[in-house]
C-alpha cells in the first residue's frame, strides 16, 4: 500500500486478497485507528507467490527493504545474549554470544540480560573445568595457564586430555542448560559414591562440591513446566492506539527471561499484528524453540510454522491452547504484557508532561519530540570528529546517530568545526528531516556559529536552537548553562532541575559518541606503521610478519636472515622492511 507520494506505508499478505483489503475499509469491521491509516492509502501493488510460505518470506524481505510506517518494526539495538557450545569440536568451550547462527553449535537462551547469562557462565566455569581459552580449538602451549593451576580447566592446550572424558563433562553441561538439573544431580551423586567406594577421595570431594553447587542452582530456578520443552510464550495487551507484545522464554521447562515491545501505528487486528511480529522477530539471529504459544489464532500460522521449521531444521509448532498447563503459561504472558502496557502509558504521560514544561521553558513553538545534539572532539586539532545524536522525546534514537569527519578545518577550531557539521547536516541526504530542538555542546560561540550556518541555509527560525555549556566552578557556578539565540545571559532553571538534567543527558550522549568516534579514528591512524608504506608489502605479507614476530618492535630487532627466510619474503624485501622500521625509530 502506497500514499500519494508513492511511499510504501504498509506491506501485507493474504490468501484471499480481496477479503483482507476490504476489511480495512468496512466501517463495521475497523476501529478508528485503522480508519485513519486506511485514509492515507492511495495506491496498491500486488505480487503473486507460489505458496503461503513464500508470501511470508517475501513480506519479511519487503518490510526490511521499505520499512513501512504501519508495519511492525522491531526495536534497534543488540540482540539478547545466549550461551553457545560448539559440540562439533573435540574440546568445546562455553561463550556468551548475541547472534544465533545455523553452524551446528548448541545455543541456550536467550537471557533477559547479559548479567544473567554471565552469572550462569560463571557458575558453569566454577563447577565444570572446561577450557576457557578463545577459539574453537585450544591453542598449542608449552605450559598450562593459571586456570589449570586453579583447577578450573583440564588443560587440553598442552596436557593429554581424553576427549571422551571431556565430552562426558560437556554432556553434563548441556544437561544442566537444558533444565535437566535434577537428573544431572543424580548422575553426579552416583559418580561421587562410586569414587568414594574406589577410595578416590579427591575426586569424590570435587564431585561433592559440584553437586552442592548444582543443588543451590535448582533452588533459584523458576520451573514453570516439567516437560523440558523449549518454548516461547506470547502475550498481548491492547488499548486504543497501542498494542503491547510480551514474550516469555522457557528453556527446558525453566523461565529464563522475558521481553516486551509496544506498537502504536499498525494496521489490522491483534492476530494479524502478532503474526507479523512473529515473522519479524524470528527472521533475525535468534533461537527458534520447538513450540510457540500464542493467545489467539494467527493467520498464516501453518505457513509461518513451515518457514520456521526450515530455519530450525526441526518441526516448530505454533499453538493457541485454550485450557491446561499451556493456557496457564499464556495467562502469565498476558499479565506481563498488561503490566508492560501500564508502565508504558505511565511513562508516556510523564514524558509528555516533561516535554511540555521544556517547551515552555525554552519558549518553543512546538513540543520537542525530536532533539538533535552536536559535539566536537579532537586532540590538539588532530583527527577532528563531530557527532550528532538524536533523542525521540527522552529516549535515544540510535538509528539516527551520525558522525562527521571534519574536512575544511585545520587545527583546534571548534567554532569553524561546528559551522561545518551544521552545514553538512542540513545539506545532506536527511536535510528534510528537521528537529524540534537543535542543541550544540558549547556556549555563545558555538551557538553563534550554528545560527550563522542555519542562516546561510535559510533555515533560521524553523526550529529552536540552544547551546549547553559546562558550569565554571572557579566562578562559583553550580549548574550547567543553557544559552538561547539573542539572549546574553543563560537561562536559570531553579526548580526545573529535571529539565536541565534531560538536556545534560542528551549532551553527555553526544559527547560520548564524539569521543568514541575520535578514538576510533586515532586508533586507526595508530595501527598504521612503516610497513604500510613499503612497496611490495601488502596486507597478506604484513599479517604474516606480525604473526610470526608478534609485534613491529620484535620485527625491527630481527636479523635480516630471519625476515628473509619467511614464506613470501626475499632478501630485497627483508632489507626494505628493516630499513624502513629502523628509520622510523621503531626499535
Amino acid at each position: 500500500m502506497k500514499d500519494e507520494g508513492g511511499v510504501v506505508i504498509y506491506v501485507g499478505k493474504a490468501v484471499n486478497l480481496k477479503r483482507r483489503v476490504s476489511s480495512y475499509f468496512l466501517k463495521t469491521r475497523r476501529d478508528f485507528k485503522t480508519a485513519t491509516l486506511s485514509s492515507k492509502i492511495a495506491y496498491f501493488d500486488t505480487i503473486v507467490t507460489a505458496s503461503e510460505k513464500e508470501a511470508v518470506i517475501l513480506e519479511d524481505i519487503l518490510v526490511k527493504k521499505h520499512k513501512p510506517r504501519y508495519n511492525i518494526q522491531l526495536k534497534d539495538g543488540k540482540l539478547y545474549p545466549s550461551l553457545r557450545i560448539n559440540v562439533t569440536t573435540p574440546f568445546p568451550r562455553i561463550e556468551v554470544v548475541r547472534k544465533v547462527k545455523r553452524d551446528g553449535a548448541l545455543y541456550f537462551g536467550p537471557y533477559a540480560a547479559a548479567g544473567a547469562a554471565r552469572e550462569t557462565l560463571w557458575l558453569l566455569k566454577k563447577t565444570f573445568p572446561l577450557r576457557l581459552c578463545k577459539g574453537d580449538t585450544p591453542p598449542k602451549r608449552s605450559r598450562p595457564c593459571i586456570n589449570y593451576q586453579m583447577g578450573r580447566c583440564l588443560g587440553p592446550c598442552c596436557k593429554d586430555v581424553d576427549p571422551a572424558l571431556y565430552r562426558k563433562m560437556v554432556d553434563q553441561v548441556v544437561m544442566f542448560l537444558k533444565g535437566r538439573t535434577s537428573d544431572l544431580i543424580s548422575e553426579v551423586r552416583r559418580q561421587m559414591q562410586e569414587a568414594a567406594e574406589n577410595e578416590d577421595f579427591e575426586l569424590a570431594a570435587m564431585l561433592r562440591d559440584r553437586m552442592f553447587a548444582l543443588e543451590q542452582t535448582v533452588e533459584k530456578q523458576s520451573v514453570v513446566n516439567p516437560d523440558f520443552v523449549d518454548r516461547d510464550v506470547f502475550g498481548v495487551a491492547v488499548k486504543p492506539g497501542l498494542m503491547m507484545v510480551a514474550i516469555l522464554f522457557i528453556r527446558g521447562g525453566v523461565l529464563t527471561g522475558s521481553r516486551s515491545q509496544g506498537f502504536s501505528e499498525i494496521m489490522g487486528g491483534a492476530g494479524e499484528a502478532l503474526a507479523s511480529f512473529i515473522s519479524r522477530y524470528y527472521a533475525g539471529d535468534v533461537f527458534i524453540p520447538k513450540e510457540i504459544l500464542v493467545p489467539v489464532e494467527i493467520e498464516d500460522a501453518e505457513a509461518i510454522s513451515e518457514w520456521l521449521s526450515d530455519l530450525r531444521g526441526d518441526k516448530v509448532a505454533i499453538m493457541a491452547p485454550q485450557r491446561g498447563e499451556k493456557a496457564r503459561l499464556l495467562a502469565i504472558a498476558r499479565a506481563n504484557a498488561e503490566e508492560a502496557l501500564t508502565r508504558h502509558e505511565s511513562g508516556a504521560q510523564e514524558e509528555a508532561r516533561l516535554l511540555s514544561r521544556l517547551q515552555k521553558r525554552l519558549r518553543m513553538e512546538r513540543l520537542p519530540k525530536r532533539i538533535e545534539c552536536f559535539d566536537i572532539s579532537h586532540t590538539g586539532g588532530v583527527k577532528t570528529v563531530a557527532s550528532m545524536v538524536v533523542f525521540s522525546g527522552t529516549r535515544p534514537e540510535k538509528g539516527g546517530y551520525r558522525r562527521f569527519n571534519i574536512r575544511s578545518v585545520s587545527g583546534p577550531d571548534d567554532y569553524a568545526s561546528m559551522k561545518e557539521v551544521i552545514t553538512r547536516r542540513f545539506t545532506g541526504k536527511e536535510k528534510d528531516i528537521a528537529p524540534d530542538l537543535l542543541l550544540v555542546d558549547g556556549g555563545r560561540g558555538q551557538l553563534s556559529m550554528a545560527m550563522t550556518a542555519l542562516g546561510e541555509l535559510g533555515l533560521g527560525g524553523r526550529f529552536q536552537v540552544a547551546g549547553i555549556a559546562k558550569k565554571d566552578e572557579k566562578r562559583g557556578e553550580t549548574a550547567d548553562k543553557i544559552y538561547l539565540p539573542g539572549q546574553a545571559n543563560p537561562l536559570t532553571f531553579g526548580r526545573d532541575a529535571d529539565l536541565l538534567l534531560l538536556l545534560e543527558r542528551v549532551r553527555d550522549e553526544a559527547h560520548r559518541f564524539a569521543i568514541s568516534g575520535h578514538r576510533r579514528s586515532r586508533a586507526a591512524e595508530t595501527r598504521r606503521s612503516a610497513l604500510d608504506d613499503i612497496a611490495g608489502i601488502g596486507e597478506k605479507r604484513k599479517k604474516a610478519l606480525l604473526k610470526h614476530f608478534g609485534s613491529v618492535k620484535r620485527l625491527s630487532a630481527a636479523s635480516l636472515d630471519d625476515v628473509a627466510s619467511l614464506p613470501g619474503m626475499n632478501q630485497a624485501l627483508a632489507e626494505a622492511v628493516l630499513s624502513a622500521l629502523r628509520k622510523a625509530d621503531m626499535v
